[in-house]
């Protein structure tokens, strides 16, 4: 009887979650084909050790981890972090404007997003301009640095997570504690240290468990701006999917590295709980 309120929710789960993943991992052993095959059989784990000995997905995986690294690790978090900080101490206009220039950026749509840093990026775009206007030498970003392009796309367009979430922790800080640390001649850097980092702690393995979640599945951003190019030197393991799905039509081999994508989410994910049930 216990069981019987939490029931239909379980039910929805079952046929929502875990059921599309039992698909897909049935998919995975399966020489499954978008066209050109009558039927599929299973082969194991063929799809598996052709992932691994694929230079094309090895390439994918570093790419990924670099991306996520960049853009999620230290950049979203280190400067939604500082954002959070600094606005503790600004004033109420300078908070709001501040806040609303980097919400915005956050909820505009992916594919939006990716138009708007193309066209900061590109030979000649806005950041080749700013740079011809203080005589520095200009490039094309998007040829000669890729990775690093869309890293910073993605920090720029979800940095407002990472503050938001801060700001909410920053506030939940009893004022006494950071006062009567400034008594004891606690400067800021050791304040931060000492006593704000720890007492977010939880907040941090929150926020960075859902931004490499986040991160590690960011499609349309990366395709918009290079397509995963020049040739595959941006090419993440979505976009790697959806190449050897849709246009390699290989949709069995596409969804067992999408489920090697599913296991490597799961550790980070067991990681950051951890850390969230760690107590301070």
């Amino acid at each position: 009887m216990r069981a019987l309120p939490v029931s239909p929710a379980v039910l929805l789960m079952l046929a929502f979650l875990a059921g599309p993943i039992g698909y897909c991992v049935y998919l995975a052993f399966t020489d499954l084909q978008l066209t050109g095959q009558a039927s599929s059989s299973l082969i194991g784990f063929e799809n598996f050790r052709e992932a691994f000995t694929d230079e094309d997905f090895l390439n994918a995986v570093w790419l990924t981890l670099v991306f996520t690294v960049l853009s999620s690790l230290v950049g979203q978090n280190t400067l939604g972090l500082g954002l959070a900080l600094l606005m503790q101490r600004a004033s109420k206009p300078l908070r709001t404007l501040t806040g609303g220039i980097v919400v915005t950026a956050w909820v505009l749509p992916e594919v939006v997003a990716g138009f708007l840093l193309y066209t900061f990026f590109q030979k000649q775009g806005t950041l080749n301009a700013i740079l011809d206007f203080l005589h520095l030498p200009s490039q094309n970003w998007l040829f000669t640095l890729p990775i690093l392009a869309v890293s910073f796309a993605n920090v720029w367009r979800g940095t407002a997570f990472s503050m938001l979430v801060y700001s909410a922790a920053l506030n939940e800080i009893p004022k006494e504690i950071v006062e009567s640390a400034q008594v004891d001649g606690a400067g800021g850097w050791r304040r931060l240290w000492h006593i704000t980092l720890p007492m977010i702690r939880r907040s941090i393995g929150t926020n960075l468990m859902l931004n490499t979640l986040q991160t590690l599945s960011v499609f349309g951003l990366i395709w918009v701006m290079t397509r995963g190019g020049p040739g595959n030197r941006s090419q993440t393991l979505p976009l790697y999917m959806y190449e050897e799905a849709f246009q390699n039509s290989m949709i069995g081999y596409a969804t067992a590295v999408a489920l090697l994508l599913l296991i490597v989410g799961s550790l980070f994910s067991l990681v950051y709980m951890r850390l969230l049930r760690t107590e301070v």
